[in-house]
């Protein structure tokens, strides 16, 4: 029997090797990003065009390279990181495994130049498929540009499964600002597409969060800081009252390396338990420096898994942390918002006598009496005398207008005392006669069918009725318009989707225009919708849309639909008048599938009487 093993050739191995370390055009940005901060740039460039596909482009001005170096940098395991075993445990830069440039080589067209400080001339490398085209001199700026054109050209079955490039372009801002944000000392920019998206200059970690993600975060955050001999922890975590309804600003760092680590990012997460309402989560930036022999990072080619050798201390330092930082910000608030100021009242007359205020008041009047109250000469009614039903004018006691209306505590014991002695209606006469309803404990209406007792979860009843009156709706409903248009501002990556899903938002009954690349101003809403949530629900409607725009098979009106009906739906403990939870159920009973939410949570639950005590 002949040999079957057979070495492969280093281009075969390089396309193997590139499917763990570039799988989307993200991958290739968060490569050339980290390479250009191990040279030493103050200032980098990204430019890309259709999200990645035909160029990803990143300028730095760092130490650059010779000409062996710059044909040796594309070679399996070449890297100026690391030079035994042992460097592993002490690493302090972004790259060491020598695979990155590899593998973008071998699926894509690769155009490098690069010059050191002390030369004239600099080195043009072209290379496709990892074969050398050519090699020569060439005339460029210090430092290093790299070209990657055409990514996934040989390897279509790759190209095939990029998304969409709204989606592929926000998995490359999302890389860019990892990088960017804790490595604030240096100037980067973003073109896509010919558009500058990003202009951040070197500054301190809170002013590129604000460059980042916006001016109002100033106010959003509280700062962290601890120094322990584990860990010296920095940075900034949200106030309880911004806590979102998604994970998507959360960042950690480890010696100025995102990373992804469950545990850790439970413990911010349980300091705000009990202080920020259920599936919301806090926004953090937290960057800590830990020695590098205590934490392996050497486990996955993408470099964001990462082990500790004292996890369960960092986990208990972080958390305590998190608390520190909540709990000195909810005490200066007390302490400092708005301190009263000392007023200084101008001094009373000396012949200034003070009146004490009096109610005027009849002291012979009885509401209880069907008579008017005797004069003070007048003799008074015999103690026997017959009481008859108070007098509901109980105004001439003070001479005031009392409501004669019941109070709004007593109605819940007497929609009670009518739901019990309310015959059981026929379910086909609901709309004509509707049966009253109970709310429980301002999440549920209890309501009473000919099967038993019908309980309904009133979010996901309204969830189910919103999305069924979206999805079927033919025409946009006359529009809300507002008295002052509400601004609403996304980043760059956003902004392009929300552009794409704007023709869809119009047809339910928004009235949005554009002002400048990353604002829109909406000028009408429909009548459900209040302008104080619009800013929340429109981010919220992008994050679940390219959640679901990831699958390709996702209908996009479906998508919207479900996103705006969790959205605009009623929250639990928001308190409902009778009318309205019986229009609730009416409407519920209406729909095709009424006992399942958009999301698939059940909408009610009927109980049989023998369920009752059982």
């Amino acid at each position: 029997m002949s040999d079957i093993i057979n070495i492969l050739p280093d281009s075969v191995a390089n396309q193997i090797a590139a499917g763990e370390v570039v799988d989307r055009p993200a991958s290739a940005v968060k490569e050339l990003l980290e390479n250009a901060l191990d040279a030493g740039a103050s200032k980098i460039q990204l430019i890309v065009k259709d999200a990645g596909r035909t160029l990803i482009q990143v300028i730095d001005n760092g130490c650059g390279m010779s000409e062996s170096d710059a044909r040796v940098c594309f070679e399996r395991h070449a890297t100026s990181k690391i030079h035994k075993a042992d460097d592993l445990f002490a690493i302090r830069t972004m790259g060491f495994r020598g695979e990155a440039l590899a593998s973008i080589a071998a699926i894509a067209q690769v155009e490098l130049k690069s010059r050191l400080h002390d030369r004239e001339l600099g080195t043009l490398v072209l290379i496709e498929g990892s074969q050398i085209k050519e090699q020569s001199p060439c005339a460029c700026p210090v430092g290093t540009s790299i070209a990657v054109k055409n990514l996934f050209f040989n390897v279509p079955a790759r190209r095939n499964f990029l998304k969409k490039d709204s989606i592929e372009l926000s998995h490359i801002e999302e890389i860019f600002k990892r990088v960017a944000l804790i490595n604030y000392h240096t100037d980067y920019s973003f073109n896509s597409n010919g558009r500058l998206l990003y202009d951040l200059r070197a500054g301190n970690f809170a002013e590129r969060i604000s460059q980042l993600f916006g001016n109002s975060y100033r106010e959003r955050l509280c700062p962290v800081n601890e120094q322990t001999d584990i860990a010296t922890i920095q940075g900034y975590v949200s106030k309880p009252e911004f806590a979102r309804k998604s994970r998507g600003e959360q960042y950690l760092f480890v010696n100025n390396r995102f990373i992804k680590h469950p545990a850790l990012n439970a413990a911010i997460e349980k300091a705000y338990a009990d202080i920020i309402p259920d599936h919301h989560y806090p926004s953090y930036f937290i960057h800590l420096q830990v020695d590098p022999s205590r934490l392996d990072v050497n486990i996955h080619p993408t470099k964001t898994e990462v082990k500790f050798i004292d996890e369960s201390a960092l986990f208990a330092i972080l958390r305590a942390s998190t608390k520190k930082a909540i709990g000195q910000f909810s005490l200066a608030t007390e302490l400092q918002f708005n301190p009263i100021e000392e007023v200084d009242f101008p001094p009373a007359p000396k012949d200034y006598i003070p009146v004490q205020p009096q109610v005027h008041y009849n002291p012979d009047y009885n509401p209880f009496l069907n008579t008017r109250p005797h004069s003070p000469s007048s003799p008074s009614p015999a103690p026997s005398a017959p009481c008859t039903a108070p007098d509901p004018k109980w105004s001439s006691f003070f001479d005031l207008d009392t409501p004669t209306d019941p109070s709004p505590a007593s109605q819940p014991l007497q929609t009670a005392i009518n739901l019990a002695d309310s015959p059981i209606p026929d379910p086909a006469s609901r709309s004509e006669n509707p049966t009253p309803c109970l709310q429980l404990m301002g999440s549920h209406i209890v309501s009473v069918m000919p099967s038993g007792l019908l309980v309904i979860d009133q979010q996901a009843a309204h969830e189910r009725i919103l999305y069924e009156r979206l999805l079927n709706r033919t025409s946009a409903p006359h529009p809300q318009q507002l008295l002052f248009p509400v601004n609403c501002q996304f980043s760059p990556a956003d902004a392009d989707i929300f552009n794409e899903i704007i023709p869809e938002l119009k047809h339910y009954g928004f009235e949005i225009g554009t002002l400048g690349q990353t604002t829109f101003v909406v000028t009408a809403t429909p009548p459900d919708v209040k302008e104080s949530e619009l800013q929340t629900l429109f981010d919220q409607t992008i994050v679940e849309y390219k959640g679901a725009m990831i699958q390709k098979f996702t209908d996009r009106s479906q998508c919207l639909c479900r996103s705006m009906a969790r959205q605009l739906a009623i929250k639990p403990g928001t308190q409902l008048q009778q009318a309205e939870m019986q229009q609730i159920v009416a409407d519920l009973f209406c729909c095709q599938m009424p006992s399942l939410s958009p999301s698939g949570r059940k909408t009610m639950v009927i109980l049989q009487p023998n369920q009752l005590f059982n």
